[in-house]
């Protein structure tokens, strides 16, 4: 269930009833088969970042996949799983920035890091296929109403379809930082070197540091 306090926040920027058909959608597939990630997971970000408390969206594209890893924050796994290799590289990345060990990323979720996938529901190994249930509309709105709403956000976008939510954002008050995706299939043609974390601090100026 949607947190209340996202649902007032969100008022004015979200179509509830849609998202309502959505919902309806994503459990009739819970019933017809297996579905990520679990439904009490499915508004996990939201639940552990509260709206007023949001410094920085990263933006995924749909969880994942397979069995046991997607707990609903974009690209972390529950501890204990071994790492994919975007999660690998992402830290790798950190390590490399800010020449120290990056936090959980649960614990960046509770320090103000919106980890949101752009579609929060998937079919199992069945990657992209809950894309057209009107996930993107609501999730949108979320992107909308912390340009709105929020003051001095950091948005990083990492792949041409994140950079797509750029036109989300108003860049005059909000920072966007953009590269390739982390995945091995890009990381070396970009995302390694692009210092997303340092530049995040340097946005606030010393007022907000990576845990």
């Amino acid at each position: 269930m949607l947190p209340e306090n996202w649902k007032n926040y969100l008022t004015g920027f979200t179509d509830f009833d849609a998202l309502a058909e959505t919902e309806k959608k994503v459990a009739a597939r819970r019933e017809a088969g297996k579905v990520f990630p679990p439904a009490k997971a499915t508004y996990a970000a939201l639940e552990l970042t509260a709206p007023d408390k949001v410094r920085v969206v990263i933006l995924g594209q749909d969880p994942y996949h397979d069995d046991g890893q997607a707990y609903g924050l974009a690209f972390d796994v529950p501890e204990g799983m071994k790492e994919p290799p975007s999660l690998r590289n992402i830290k790798k990345e950190f390590r490399n920035d800010l020449k120290r060990e990056p936090g959980t990323l649960r614990s960046w979720a509770e320090h103000g890091v919106l980890l949101l996938n752009a579609v929060l529901t998937v079919d199992a190994h069945t990657p992209g296929s809950h894309a057209k249930l009107g996930w993107e509309l609501f999730t949108d709105s979320v992107i909308r109403a912390v340009s709105g709403r929020n003051e001095g956000a950091v948005f990083i976008l990492w792949g041409a379809y994140a950079m797509k939510k750029a036109a989300l954002v108003d860049g005059s008050k909000h920072c966007i930082i953009t590269s390739v995706h982390p995945s091995p299939l890009s990381a070396s043609r970009g995302f390694f070197g692009s210092a997303p974390f340092s530049r995040t601090e340097k946005f606030f100026n010393g007022s907000w540091l990576w845990p």
